[in-house]
């Protein structure tokens, strides 16, 4: 029982969610008879799909023409505004790996669905003030687990040479861009993924929360790699991320300064012009011969 309902009853509104979402979104791009008798984990990945599609093209080809031509030489300077064959490049990498990334949200509603996690699905369930702490505890459970499975796949020689050497093609800023944020081999996409999925079994998180932050991923990776350095404390604003793109051993966190702070990985852009260890030729230490 979950307060006045049955656990059947319970896992039916999480169902009645995803429903919802997914009539609004494929209701608004193709007709109801395309899609309206496909399974409903099929329906769930379109919309995920389409969504994420829609997301990463959308906010990147706006970001990158304010940036580089309506407010050109504003934001980054001239020399390295990245060529638009770089671009085009990583648009198509992101996109081979689009449904695969796709694919574990989906799953992960699977499991809510099926009553497998702690997942609730409304807040009224344990307050405004234990969804707050519910809420924080999944994001420090999500940085730590990003940071790790980010910093093993520069550890482990394995898997940085077949998975996240692909994303490391671009280590300049005049390569990277908001189009790199999802620049990755599918696997290691899914892997640095896999840390919000596992909190839905670790802490009672808001559904439809767990599932704006899973998209919030998209505007935030583009973020951290377009070279325009916000420097809010304790963000992991792009020039801590651009550092992490020229040294391979530093700023391995995702949205926050905390787990480099802690495991001694930190590297502060306002200190990188003095010093001399600085990798800025984009000579990859990690790359085996």
């Amino acid at each position: 029982m979950f307060g006045n309902i049955t656990s059947e009853e319970h896992k039916a509104l999480f169902v009645e969610e995803t429903s919802f979402y997914n009539r609004i979104v494929l209701g608004c791009i193709l007709p109801t008879v395309m899609w309206d008798n496909l399974p409903h984990f099929f329906q769930t990945w379109l919309r995920n799909y389409i969504g994420a599609v829609s997301l990463y093209l959308g906010s990147s080809f706006l970001w990158c023409f304010v940036i580089y031509y309506w407010k050109r030489n504003l934001y980054v300077p001239k020399d390295c505004i990245p060529s638009r064959r770089a671009m085009y490049l990583q648009i198509c990498i992101a996109m081979k790996g689009m449904p695969w990334y796709t694919l574990l949200p989906t799953i992960s509603e699977y499991a809510v669905e099926s009553g497998w996690t702690k997942c609730i699905p409304r807040i009224s369930e344990v307050g405004f003030v234990a969804y707050l702490g519910n809420l924080l505890i999944y994001l420090l459970i999500v940085e730590f687990g990003i940071y790790w499975v980010h910093r093993e796949l520069h550890d482990i020689k394995p898997l940085y040479k077949h998975l996240h050497s692909f994303h490391h093609s671009y280590n300049k800023q005049n390569t990277l861009s908001p189009f790199a944020g999802l620049a990755f081999h599918p696997i290691d996409g899914i892997l640095q993924a896999v840390p919000h999925s596992c909190a839905l079994f670790l802490v009672p998180i808001h559904f439809t929360t767990h599932i704006f932050l899973m998209f919030m991923e998209l505007l935030w990776t583009a973020n951290i790699h377009d070279c325009i350095h916000g420097n809010v404390w304790p963000v992991m604003g792009a020039g801590y991320h651009t550092i992490h793109h020229t040294t391979y051993r530093h700023n391995y966190g995702h949205y926050t300064l905390l787990m480099d702070w802690i495991f001694g990985t930190l590297r502060d852009p306002a200190l990188d012009d003095d010093d001399d260890d600085n990798d800025d030729d984009g000579d990859d230490p990690n790359k085996l011969s």
